[in-house]
């Protein structure tokens, strides 16, 4: 399934730039590498939305290298008494009302990753890094989040150029999601260790554009219970190579399976751009969900954070 139609959205373009994007921050790791997270720190990650399954990826990343323990939260969900050597906060626009409580609640250094300079996180973090150029017009979390994942990830010493490769051969029409498969009634996405928070996004895409029905669960969970929703006309998508069986078990069901043993993160790119197609196909905006805002914010905690001294 291709598609040679010029980009009408933002999204669309923002989805289109992630390789370019990626090159770009992976550049900055010189600069920046020394107030990321150090090999043996104790760390925890948070963030909202989006911005916490990239956390939970790169927790998962973190300590399967061995660089240190390291814990994912929700912001709202975060333990600000428990002992950490850092905590790295992810926000797109830095005034997401939860990720600015959990700083304030917690006496360890907290370093940003933002796209917006003046946002209020640069201001209650102790460092930051900005990825202005990684900045989106749209409401919905594409290049941003991925970019700072992969940030993330080149910090931990990974080789990601096969990965930029495989993003751009995606969206040369490479690996495309057949027209069937793509136009199912429901989806589920799943993926063990670190890929479970791509697959979580990958859900939260077609959710959020399209208002279809996704799940997303560890491929080992899938067969205790989640399961019994397939059949034919739903897919199973796997990020990551697949367990032992599983493709056997879906089949059995009827249910397409999708399993093209892409980087995790070059395959989401397949399902940002099923998500805004499917979107368009039934006249939503993808750039503006309903429902939705650029961050959820209560106006007196950014009161608080920008007359702070």
């Amino acid at each position: 399934m291709t598609d040679d139609r010029p980009a009408r959205t933002h999204v669309a373009r923002e989805i289109q730039s992630q390789p370019r994007v990626w090159a770009r921050a992976l550049d900055q790791l010189g600069t920046v590498g020394a107030v990321l997270p150090q090999r043996g720190e104790r760390v925890a990650v948070i963030g909202c939305g989006t911005s916490w399954f990239m956390a939970e990826s790169y927790a998962h990343l973190r300590e399967q290298c061995g660089a240190g323990e390291t814990d994912s939260f929700a912001a709202s969900q975060f333990p600000a008494g428990r002992g950490y050597d850092r905590v790295v906060a992810i926000s797109r626009s830095g005034t997401t009302t939860e990720v600015l409580r959990a700083i304030d609640a917690t006496q360890v250094p907290v370093l940003a990753l933002t796209a917006v300079p003046d946002a209020p996180i640069g201001r209650a973090a102790d460092q930051r890094i900005v990825l202005d150029f990684a900045d989106e017009r749209s409401v919905v979390q594409t290049v941003f989040a991925t970019t700072a994942l992969m940030l993330l990830r080149g910090s931990l010493g990974e080789p990601l150029e096969a990965v930029l490769g495989q993003a751009a051969a995606v969206l040369a029409g490479d690996h495309a999601v057949p027209s069937a498969i793509g136009a199912g009634s429901q989806f589920t996405f799943l993926g063990q260790g670190w890929a479970y928070g791509i697959a979580r996004e990958a859900g939260l895409k077609m959710r959020e554009a399209a208002q279809l029905w996704t799940e997303s669960y560890p491929q080992m969970e899938y067969r205790h219970g989640p399961i019994s929703v397939a059949q034919p006309g739903r897919t199973v998508w796997v990020f990551g190579e697949p367990v032992t069986g599983l493709a056997a078990d879906v089949a059995a069901t009827g249910a397409a399976f999708v399993d093209d043993r892409l980087d995790p993160v070059a395959d989401l790119i397949r399902a940002q751009l099923l998500a805004v197609r499917r979107a368009e196909e039934q006249g939503l905006d993808p750039d503006r969900p309903r429902h939705l805002a650029r961050s959820v914010v209560l106006p007196e905690v950014i009161s608080q954070v920008s007359s702070a001294p």
